[in-house]
């Protein structure tokens, strides 16, 4: 007579099979799954989520291996020093912020954290969460200048602006930007800034020129962008 194969499976004894899986399987340190993970960020330029850490090849282990380790993936990003991307709260973001800070042993700049891809949220999800960079360094106990503030804020406008136009913004691009954004600082805000300087307008691309080339953009000596 014919086994019946529910029957085997029904009869394992739980602690055997635990014991079994425990003994089969390769063993991992808790290290070697952080180290895993930072050097899948460094990869990726990014921390990693699931998904991606099971599609990298140079990971050697499946992301259930880090959850059994660690409880849960972003327990062991954390570990990592990996911030979670889409459940950073506030005050996370701060303390990333603060550790920066004592790291560099000054007010880190949004030039800081570029070069920290993977072990820092972006500058963009700073500004999303807080309005701007300036406010979040406020909150995480530094003392930013206002004038910094609207710089920076600024730049990142300009800069995508500058992506979306394909090109360095003249005074009339901000313009017709503005009209249709009223979120843009003016286009007279911004020439404010530089009007100490001949040529304020010009200064004002030369900036967004080096902050494009920063983040990876490319600058034709014509102002074009790709």
């Amino acid at each position: 007579m014919a086994r019946k194969p529910y029957r085997a499976v029904a009869q394992i004894d739980p602690q055997a099979l635990a014991a079994f899986q425990a003994g089969i399987r390769r063993r991992y340190s808790d290290a070697q799954i952080l180290e895993a993970l930072r050097a899948s960020a460094e990869r990726l330029g990014r921390s990693p989520t699931m998904k991606e850490f099971a599609g990298d090849p140079a990971a050697g282990m499946h992301p259930q291996t880090v959850i059994e380790h660690f409880g849960t993936w972003n327990a062991a990003k954390r570990a990592a020093g990996l911030l979670p991307r889409r459940f950073a709260t506030r005050e996370e973001l701060v303390e990333q912020l603060a550790r920066l800070g004592r790291e560099l042993g000054r007010t880190p700049t949004a030039h800081d954290i570029r070069e920290r891809r993977g072990t820092m949220p972006s500058t963009s999800l700073y500004w999303h969460t807080f309005g701007s960079l300036a406010t979040a360094l406020r909150e995480a106990g530094f003392d930013v200048a206002v004038g910094e503030e609207r710089l920076e804020r600024a730049l990142a406008q300009g800069c995508e602006l500058a992506r979306r136009i394909g090109r360095l913004p003249k005074f009339g691009d901000w313009q017709a930007a503005r009209r249709a954004d009223p979120g843009l600082l003016t286009e007279w805000q911004v020439y404010r800034m530089f009007e100490a300087r001949r040529g304020a307008w010009a200064t004002f691309q030369f900036l967004l020129r080096e902050r494009l080339l920063e983040e990876g953009s490319s600058v034709e000596a014509d102002g074009s962008v790709s």
